[in-house]
């Protein structure tokens, strides 16, 4: 069942339709819940975006793609949450997707991939806020320039500009190797 007719039938009152959308993207809302600074609390924050895009369903533009209508809420739960703990630069990256694949028998290569994923990930905690928002919606969670303006609620100029600044200040403190 794809994504349209899985909403039309949670609208009809189908909990399994509905159950069907958490599973597809639940993986996917947890990674952008951590990457954007839930860290720990990531687990809470997904569970709460779910709830509200269920009450919020309704509303739902049915012309519209699921996916970064559902990351924006769990963005903005994000938000919320890191707003309220006071420690918005404060950024729990999984590295589980973002592992580089290396041959287990080259431990001098798999030595290097570790040391440079180790200083990208502290450049990219070490980014403002915005840059690191941008640089993790672009790159960590692979969405298109559009879908991240829809997750931040930034118009899409901003986000290339913040994702410009972000890739340079990395390029600077990292070194041309991520160009």
């Amino acid at each position: 069942m794809d994504d349209d007719e899985a909403i039309a039938r949670s609208l009809d009152g189908d909990l399994a339709a509905y159950e069907a959308l958490v599973a597809r993207y639940s993986a996917l809302a947890h990674r952008t819940a951590a990457m954007l600074g839930a860290g720990d609390e990531a687990e809470d924050v997904v569970q709460e975006a779910f709830v509200k895009a269920f009450r919020h369903l309704a509303s739902f533009r049915r012309d519209a793609p699921f996916r970064p209508w559902l990351l924006r809420i769990v963005a903005n739960e994000t938000h919320n949450l890191t707003r309220s703990r006071g420690r918005r630069s404060e950024l729990a990256l999984r590295l589980g997707a973002t592992a580089d694949v290396t041959a287990p028998d080259d431990p001098e290569g798999a030595a290097v991939a570790t040391d440079r994923r180790s200083r990208l990930l502290a450049a990219v905690r070490g980014l403002p806020e915005r840059e690191r928002q941008a640089v993790v919606c672009r790159y960590f969670l692979q969405l298109t320039e559009a879908e991240t303006a829809q997750v931040l609620d930034w118009p899409v100029g901003t986000v290339k500009s913040s994702t410009h600044r972000g890739l340079a200040r990395l390029r600077e403190e990292v070194g041309n190797e991520l160009a």
